[in-house]
């Protein structure tokens, strides 16, 4: 040859790149067979060195299929073309046959790569007479694998079945775990060998870019593990895609693994379902073996009956299960839209609920409640909320939560959650505290590994990499701190669970927001009447008190009660208004802001004597502003700096005007402990958790400062907090002319 050909190889499998190895580029072909890519035009662009040796053909890379020599090249010419016809979009791919080349019969592989056509072809080793014996065996397995069977019955008969049509010495079943790591759940093998059923086997024997491969192309034969590989010949750079060829070479990692086996010949059958590498049927053999192309078809598709067979076993019992969730969730739901107790709802489905989830224990907590089902103590069940309501960055808010290894995440929890590791947590209501949690017990698994799961680092003839395990006797292995962990039925139950309660809760806040708001504006209407005439019927009592002031100070009584109830009754109706979205009314008008400010403090020292306000304020202050709403403001902010700042230290109270006419400062501040960041977050909420209660105000609703932050807000300013030199501070800024969208009338 003269044209300039060079042999593609593939980077060596280090240290580095043993996970990344690029299996599907391989640049070689095992040797029992040769390989040959075509362009569109019929221009030989790969081939392997022995296809003249092997079928007398000089199909060299840069040959045209149209110029080559009629004999010998006519039967594959003739099958190539077919070939292109479907390269070409205009007919379907061929179904392998067979040709006759150099006198013996070959089996011919056609599939597309890319913009290529791979032609493969291995010499036919079998007698018709004896593949006919294969198809019959072939049709009885099938039928066989058809009839309804548990699954680990339905994988003993498959290697029973794939050993009879094969003769492989060891034909395994092997399912994978959820970390991808797999157990041998079935077997048949000769005598001679050491069973491997129950032992389990590492992720890392099967990297992650082999299980693609093995579920893009389900079946995998090598013939000779320790025969030589022929190289594939080019005239570019790029490499071929050999994901779907029969022929690819194998990595020298994974050669050195049978080989620490002794393994001469192995082939493997995917069982795929639902497009997820389920398990494999792993054949092995102790000497080598080439096993004709149509008898392993025959074993692909036997493979999928099996997978067929075993999905629908496995949709039979999710189905029994999803059906039984789905009528507990209708329940919970119709129980959490309909009952004036959202928890109580709860702690009524939950046993239910962790008996479908395969949980022992279950935990339902809203706010300061705490319901406990199963042997679960109440340190454990604080002790995992605490690191849940901690952990609240890392995990997603609103979203479900899953882990068989707790302690793992978080040591602490080995001693105070003790003896739970499995953790399905149902985040209902974070800003409440709403969780409902499924637990699992730790399960302490002695695991007997098909030899030590480690690999070691060692000089190779490739440099220094991963090897592959020397020893596959039987080892032992304890694993404690985790549970059996959550299957992908329990997660799409639980998942489904949480969105329903999501949607009932927010379906059920929304018709308690709406009676509320309802209520609210009840109330606000019909007291404001009677109160108005309590309160005048007060002044009158106090004006035309007896001799010794009884009646006066009765009037006194009624007089503060009756205020403090107008007070009440006014934030509730601006609370119905805000709710309603209808807003707080707004008279905007030019005002002297100091002598506003003079004025509420005058009264407020006559009231409560015992305070002491000290002020700081200018001479005049003009702002456009609504002077009652700004009085309302600033009369809360005092009264809360009385109820709450230390005994005997001043309340200060200034105002001042912003540089460049930029509007109205007034700062109340008084002597306090910083506010928790907790409470301090939803200061300006309403009906915050912690306004009730509190004993220096029991009359307070929660209300007031969500309110001055409305009004403030409707001016187009805004209202802060801040603890500074062990005082709380909050400033109003308003600017010089009420720039806000709340409703003004």
């Amino acid at each position: 040859m003269t044209m300039p050909l060079h042999t593609q190889e593939s980077p060596a499998p280090t240290l580095d790149n043993c996970d990344r190895e690029p299996i599907h580029i391989p640049g070689r072909i095992q040797s029992h067979g040769a390989l040959v890519a075509f362009d569109m035009d019929g221009k030989v662009r790969y081939a392997s060195e022995n296809v003249e040796e092997l079928l007398g053909c000089p199909l060299w890379p840069g040959s045209d299929l149209s110029t080559l020599p009629q004999p010998p090249c006519t039967a594959i010419a003739d099958k190539v073309r077919e070939g292109l016809q479907a390269l070409r979009g205009e007919a379907e791919l061929p179904m392998p046959a067979e040709m006759e080349a150099k006198g013996r019969v070959f089996d011919v592989v056609l599939h597309i790569s890319g913009k290529l056509l791979v032609a493969e072809f291995e010499p036919r080793r079998h007698s018709p007479a004896e593949l006919a014996v294969f198809a019959v065996q072939a049709h009885r397995a099938m039928e066989k694998l058809r009839r309804p069977r548990a699954i680990d019955e339905l994988l003993q008969l498959a290697t029973q079945e794939l050993q009879a049509l094969t003769g492989f010495d060891r034909i395994m079943a092997y399912r994978f775990r959820h970390d991808s790591s797999g157990d041998v759940v079935a077997e048949t093998c000769v005598p001679e060998l050491d069973p491997y059923r129950g032992r389990r086997y590492p992720a890392s024997d099967i990297p992650a870019q082999a299980r693609r491969l093995y579920v893009a192309n389900t079946l995998r034969l090598i013939a000779d593990v320790g025969a030589a590989t022929v190289a594939l010949l080019q005239q570019t750079a790029e490499p071929l895609d050999m994901s779907a060829s029969v022929l690819r070479s194998v990595s020298p990692i994974h050669i050195e693994y049978l080989s620490n086996m002794g393994v001469a010949a192995s082939m493997s059958v995917s069982i795929v379902i639902n497009g997820r590498l389920w398990g494999l049927l792993a054949c092995h053999h102790m000497q080598p073996r080439q096993v004709p192309y149509s008898v392993r078809m025959t074993c692909d598709v036997i493979a999928q009956v099996l997978s067929s067979n075993i999905q629908n076993s496995l949709l039979a019992a999710n189905n029994g299960r999803t059906q039984s969730a789905a009528t507990l969730r209708a329940q919970l739901i119709q129980d959490i839209v309909h009952s004036d107790d959202e928890f109580a709802a709860l702690c009524r489905c939950a046993p239910e609920l962790a008996a479908n989830l395969h949980a022992e224990a279950a935990v339902v907590a809203v706010g300061a409640k705490l319901q406990r089902f199963g042997d679960v103590s109440e340190r454990a069940a604080k002790a995992i909320l605490d690191w849940l309501a901690s952990a609240r960055d890392d995990i997603p808010a609103d979203r479900l939560y899953q882990t068989h290894a707790m302690p793992l995440l978080e040591p602490t929890l080995a001693t105070d959650a003790a003896p739970w590791c499995g953790l399905l947590a149902l985040p209902f209501d974070r800003e409440r505290g709403g969780w409902v949690l499924f637990l699992r017990r730790e399960q302490i698994e002695t695991i007997h590994w098909g030899g030590r799961p480690e690999k070691e680092v060692r000089p190779g003839p490739l440099g220094p990499r991963l090897t592959p395990r020397g020893s596959f006797d039987l080892w032992k292995e304890t694993v404690r701190s985790t549970a059996e962990a959550w299957d992908a039925v329990e997660l799409d139950i639980a998942g489904q669970v949480l969105d329903e309660m999501q949607r009932a809760q927010h379906a059920r806040h929304t018709e308690l927001n709406r009676t509320r708001n309802q209520l609210m504006a009840v109330l606000g209407h019909d007291l404001r009447d009677p109160l108005h005439s309590i309160s005048m019927a007060a002044r009158v009592l106090e004006k035309g008190g007896d001799a010794d002031g009884r009646t006066g100070r009765l009037g006194q009584r009624i007089q503060s009660s009756s205020s403090r109830m107008q007070r009440l009754v006014s934030q509730v109706m601006d609370m119905s208004r805000l709710q309603s979205g209808l807003g707080i009314d707004l008279q905007l008008a030019a005002t002297d802001v100091a002598a506003l400010l003079a004025d509420l403090i005058d009264e407020a020292r006559t009231a409560h004597p015992e305070t002491d306000l000290q002020t700081e304020l200018p001479p005049s202050l003009e702002a456009e502003v609504d002077a009652d709403r700004i009085a309302q403001v600033v009369v809360n902010l005092i009264s809360n700096a009385r109820h709450h700042g230390l005994p005997g230290h001043p309340v200060r109270i200034a105002a001042a005007a912003l540089p460049d006419g930029g509007g109205v400062a007034i700062v109340v501040r008084n002597v306090a402990a910083p506010i928790p960041d907790a409470v301090a977050k939803n200061l300006f909420s309403p009906f915050k958790a912690s306004s009730s209660g509190n004993a220096r105000n029991r009359s307070g609703m929660g209300l007031g400062l969500y309110i001055a932050h409305e009004i403030v807000r409707g001016h187009g300013g805004d209202i802060r907090y801040a603890h500074e030199d062990d005082h709380v501070v909050f400033s109003v800024r308003l600017p010089p002319a009420a720039s806000g969208t709340i409703t003004r009338s």
